[in-house]
């Protein structure tokens, strides 16, 4: 983000859900030593979800162990609330069971405690823009849960068939084909030699004209249509 007035880059506003106190306090301490902004914190599921609509940060740091309501439940109102909030997901939990979950919740990467705090600025960095970050080890169980849901039937409304349907540009349609083969934004930039910003340019005006929220169903879209065959 950029401040219009001074040219000047805003800091990437970023609020911190865990439900330890000296845990989520370093966190927030490491992103504010690091320059970003941090805008709030939450202790626990219901006070997250009134922080988060009141302060309204770019990324969430979320935990998914949470009293009073689940990390899980927490991420998939924020979204529906806006869907234009990044969740990264925090967690010392590595089964797949709760990575998928959260993946289904509109979380926008996952990454376990045991990352160094320099994996964490980074995703933090990444997810802001819109990069899938995850754990290494499981993108490919993400990207084969994209494939099942894939196989489900979609909903009327994004059903490209229909009488008007908006119909994508070549690029558009190349992005989202390599979106779909499971490529970060950084990767999608190099094979197109375009730049970062371009990518997340096509990216939001397909999502805009499909009338898409997130990551999730862009994937879920392009591969019940074959593009990730291509």
């Amino acid at each position: 983000m950029t401040d219009g007035a001074s040219g000047q880059r805003e800091p990437i506003r970023v609020m911190v859900v865990d439900d330890h106190p000296m845990w989520r306090d370093a966190v927030a301490r490491d992103l504010g030593a690091s320059g970003f902004e941090v805008v709030a914190t939450a202790g626990d599921g219901e006070q997250a979800v009134r922080r988060a609509k009141a302060a309204g940060p770019d990324v969430l740091v979320l935990d998914l162990n949470l009293p009073a309501k689940p990390g899980v439940q927490v991420c998939k109102e924020l979204v529906a609330h806006n869907p234009a909030l990044r969740v990264l997901v925090l967690s010392a939990s590595g089964e797949h069971a709760d990575v998928l979950e959260a993946v289904k919740s509109g979380a926008t990467g996952y990454l376990l405690k045991s990352a160094s705090t320099e994996e964490l600025l980074d995703a933090v960095r990444r997810t802001a823009v819109g990069d899938p970050v995850f754990t290494p080890g499981l993108a490919g169980l993400v990207l084969g849960e994209y494939r099942r849901l894939a196989s489900e039937p979609a909903p009327p409304a994004q059903d490209a068939g229909r009488p008007g349907a908006p119909q994508l540009t070549e690029r558009e349609t190349e992005v989202l084909r390599l979106v779909a083969k499971g490529l970060s934004y950084k990767q999608i930039a190099e094979r197109l030699v375009i730049s970062h910003r371009t990518v997340q340019n096509h990216v939001q005006n397909t999502l805009g004209k499909l009338q898409l929220h997130n990551r999730v169903e862009l994937v879920r879209y392009a591969i019940e249509r074959g593009l990730d065959d291509e």
